[in-house]
């Protein structure tokens, strides 16, 4: 998670000094970086993303499995 985050502040940074080398300054640099690295990221960051998914849904489907043998040993409790 955190690689795909460095990744996406990279493609943020780069496109801020690329339109700042282009003569663009002030909240229109910073508004039309945060857009523009948005859709590059869509694009060139679409595995990194896909693997973060992936493994963030492992992580919640593991939690929902903890809390059901929980609920079924309560259950069991109280039979």
């Amino acid at each position: 998670m955190a690689r795909y985050t460095v990744l996406r502040l990279l493609v943020f940074f780069g496109t801020l000094c690329l339109l700042w080398l282009a003569g663009l300054r002030g909240w229109p640099l910073l508004l039309l970086s945060a857009v523009v690295s948005a859709i590059i990221s869509v694009f060139l960051l679409a595995g990194p993303r896909e693997h973060v998914a992936q493994r963030l849904e492992a992580r919640v489907a593991e939690r929902r499995e903890r809390a059901d043998e929980y609920r079924t040993a309560e259950d069991d409790d109280e039979d």
